[in-house]
């Protein structure tokens, strides 16, 4: 543990702390943080009187820092439509900006011919055809602009200091024209295009060359008509068409083949050797070959593809019913579900049973997963949850909702305030409590973990999410569906203290081509005079 910025000076007394945390006897040294494992409490100065003597300390925690010009990427998308392309840059995107506090935009060819011509027109049609090259040139020039600016620009850092209500700025020193501004990784700009030829990808290397950027080639390819076809649906969905009936698809694909053979005719693989590239095929060979990948934030972004499932399958998230300590408002601990939360128990089974272990004709069991945390009342929650097994298509038994506990989805761990109230909090730390209303994001319990720390635990969950074929039920905590939640609707990282998660309700989120489908089911209404959890996160 180390003090938040600007906190009042620790002095050790006898073995107790004055003027700073705790009140009461410290941890011995080697004894076992309660909820971490068995981290071991670093020993601290047990004799009297002792003061640190550091008048010039270290500012702790901010998540953003400095960055050199090296650090830009721009991605190109290489495929023909409906492969899934601008859906693979929607999820990267916010992807590198949720987790790595990263800078990432979108430039989609298809919105800038739109903008061009005033109409919705797709750009492998024939009319779209003169208007093509000026859009993609168009987007590229704002590539340009928009990471260079980012990058050179320096940007004023804003910071919340313990117990102070205003801001204070730190501007950094330009020093150049490879300083960046606060990105951790500087930027990443996404270029949303077919760039289905060797010349027209020799022309877009040309165009960004004045970035100074790393550039990677992601290509998409699909020989499953199947798959196609409900990547055109999705796309029509998403505009708010009627979902097409089961007789119109062979009258779609083959109006899509028309209007796309030009694309087709000229198409040619990426096999460039001095590109960097990943592809990524489906269909018959599902595949994923890499060339040149070489550094932090390529590695991370090909995992990611590794894992990306383009199904879109739905999430489901639930809190656990209520807890002994959700009735008392006390945070965290590890107690016993109340008799409320044990009736949410029992109804959240039956409701998964109909919604989510059924198809939609009602009959038809469909596959489904179950993740808990390792905590009594997630474990708790879920027990009633049947686990009936069924023959897949392919022979093979798969037990429904096999529950998977992960010590990741635990909840936010509140360190030295573990199982207390918020009243009791701002009694004992007074300035733990005005550290933690200045800065809800950012601010880390003492010994305890931030919503920041959370979104770092959380990165390896959310990988294995993505690869998900099935649907998924998730039972957690507050803090950890807040970050899914903001992760999935595409929110920005600083608003996950904000989301609401509230208990006896089950939150679905089905990925589309715009975004996130967000419905929510309460199975127990609430009741007038009951207080489900006063405490929060």
């Amino acid at each position: 543990w180390r003090p938040q910025p600007g906190a009042t000076q620790l002095r050790l007394v006898g073995g107790k702390a004055s003027g700073g945390l705790a009140e009461g006897p410290m941890a011995e040294a080697g004894t076992p943080t309660p909820g971490q494992g068995g981290t071991v409490v670093p020993a601290m100065p047990s004799q009297a009187g002792v003061v640190v003597d550091n008048p010039f300390p270290q500012e702790w925690g901010h998540t953003k820092s400095f960055a050199t010009r090296a650090d830009k990427i721009v991605i190109v998308l290489v495929g023909l439509p409906a492969r899934g392309k601008s859906y693979i840059a929607r999820r990267l995107a916010h992807y590198i900006s949720f987790f790595y506090s990263t800078p990432c935009k979108v430039f989609n060819v298809a919105t800038y011919l739109r903008q061009l011509t005033g109409q919705d027109m797709h750009p492998a049609s024939e009319e779209a055809k003169p208007y093509r090259l000026q859009a993609a040139g168009q987007a590229l020039a704002d590539i340009c602009e928009w990471i260079n600016e980012a990058i050179i620009m320096p940007q004023p850092l804003k910071r919340q200091r313990t117990g102070d209500s205003k801001s204070s700025t730190a501007r950094c020193d330009p020093g150049g024209p490879y300083i960046s501004g606060e990105f951790e990784f500087g930027a990443v700009a996404i270029y949303d295009g077919t760039n289905c030829t060797v010349e027209r990808r020799r022309w877009v290397v040309e165009k960004l060359k004045s970035t100074g950027g790393k550039l990677i080639f992601i290509e998409t390819t699909c020989d499953d008509e199947d798959a196609i076809f409900r990547n055109l649906v999705g796309e029509k969905l998403a505009q708010g068409e009627p979902e097409p009936a089961a007789e119109e698809k062979q009258r779609i694909l083959l109006e899509f083949r028309t209007r796309i053979a030009h694309y087709e005719s000229v198409y040619e693989p990426i096999n460039e050797q001095d590109l960097t590239w990943i592809k990524l095929s489906r269909g018959s060979s599902n595949e994923i070959t890499m060339h040149n990948i070489r550094g932090f934030l390529p590695s991370r972004i090909a995992q990611f593809l590794m894992n990306l499932n383009l199904e879109r399958k739905p999430f489901y998230f639930s809190r656990h019913g209520q807890s002994q300590y959700n009735q008392l408002g006390k945070i965290g601990g590890d107690s016993d579900l109340t008799e409320l939360g044990e009736e949410y128990a029992t109804a959240l089974a039956k409701w998964v049973k109909q919604n989510v272990t059924t198809a939609p004709d009602g009959r038809t069991p469909q596959p489904a997963r179950l993740w808990t945390s390792s905590m009594r009342r997630t474990i708790r929650t879920a027990r009633h949850i049947a686990h009936e097994t069924i023959i897949m298509p392919n022979g093979m038994e798969w037990v429904q909702m096999r529950p998977k506990r992960w010590r990741n989805l635990d909840e936010i761990y509140a360190g030295l305030c573990d199982g207390m109230t918020y009243e009791e909090i701002s009694k004992q730390f007074p300035e733990e409590a005005k550290a933690r209303k200045a800065d809800k994001f950012e601010y880390r319990y003492p010994r305890g973990e931030s919503y920041s720390d959370l979104i770092t635990r959380l990165e390896p969950i959310a990988h294995e999410m993505e690869r998900m074929q099935q649907p998924l039920l998730v039972v957690a905590h507050q803090a950890i569906i807040r970050v899914f939640y903001c992760y999935l609707m595409g929110r920005p990282r600083e608003t996950c203290p904000e989301a609401q998660i509230p208990l006896n309700t089950v939150i679905k989120l089905t990925p589309t081509a715009v975004g996130c489908q967000e419905e929510r089911f309460e199975l127990i209404p609430k009741r007038p005079g009951v207080e489900l959890d006063p405490a929060s996160h």
